[in-house]
């Protein structure tokens, strides 16, 4: 790796330092430092090229970002198709995919960079809404897409197919499809279950069903999903919940696995079991106690 990207949100308070260390950091190691460009322009940061999402992608070996999940989620949308493989730096809440705590960065990144990392890619998903056969919209989710109803209208009525077999018809206040990575996210909090971020799956969970019969389902990673809109009034459909669109009756969100794939990058010795105890709040053995009897 030769060009480092950083890339932070810029009104999260108290970022300007954690990043300009980083960027000194990485320069003083023989990198060359960039900054995504609105992430420049906010910060008043001098001395680095900015560069745009789709530069960064064409230009740099990887990326850092210094935010919550969110800064995460949308900027590994836009590099997905460039393949440029992500570091997290956790400056937000929960931090399930910003997995480096901020005060181990300087020690932890420069490691990374020389290469004692580990690379795993996680799945996106396509989506694109249909109407009168004709596609109006299209979006990726890292996370999920979501079909709910607005918080004043009743219940919306899903007619749900996976490739081409109907599958159910659904009243419910809305649907998540979740990815592996998104199954930590607002699929968890409707009950889902957690799937690991290196299985080939797809997740449906309902929002608060009418019948409690409609459970969680998991899906093959090839499967293609479709919903339609058969009732209810202000129903949207969200993607990763930084975009979202108004739906008309009779509206299909067709939703599929996207041919590219987001790659994160880990400290040697990363543990996804680790991650789920601490965020999660899991009971835990002593750290001496690994394989406790």
């Amino acid at each position: 790796m030769k060009t480092v990207a950083l890339i932070g949100r810029a009104n999260t308070p108290g970022i300007t330092e954690p990043l300009k260390a980083l960027a000194s950091c990485i320069t003083a190691k023989g990198y060359e430092v960039v900054f995504e460009s609105e992430t420049a322009a906010a910060l008043d940061l001098e001395g680095f090229r900015g560069l745009t999402p789709e530069e960064i992608g064409a230009q740099a070996d990887v990326a850092v970002v210094v935010g919550g999940d969110g800064t995460m989620l949308g900027i590994g949308r836009q590099l997905a198709p460039y393949g440029t493989p992500l570091i997290g730096i956790n400056a937000g809440r929960l931090g399930f995919i910003t997995d480096i705590p901020l005060d181990e960065m300087r020690t932890v990144v420069p490691q990374m960079l020389a290469g004692a990392c580990e690379r795993e890619e996680r799945m996106l998903l396509e989506a694109r809404i249909v109407r009168d056969g004709a596609t109006i919209y299209k979006a990726d989710a890292l996370n999920d897409v979501v079909v709910n109803r607005s918080g004043f209208s009743g219940m919306a009525e899903l007619r749900v197919s996976v490739d081409g077999r109907f599958m159910y018809n659904q009243r419910s206040d809305g649907l998540i499809v979740a990815t592996p990575t998104g199954s930590t996210a607002y699929a968890l909090s409707s009950q889902g279950p957690i799937l690991h971020p290196q299985l080939a799956g797809i997740v449906l969970v309902p929002i608060a069903p009418h019948a409690l019969s409609n459970r969680p389902i998991v899906l093959s990673d090839d499967s293609e999903i479709a919903i339609r809109i058969v009732s209810g009034r202000d129903v949207n459909v969200n993607f990763d919940m930084q975009s979202f669109t108004a739906l008309e009756l009779n509206d299909t969100i067709e939703v599929r696995r996207a041919s590219h794939t987001v790659p994160f990058l880990h400290p040697i010795g990363h543990s996804h079991y680790a991650t789920l105890r601490e965020k999660l709040h899991w009971n835990e053995y002593p750290s001496n106690e690994d394989d406790p009897v």
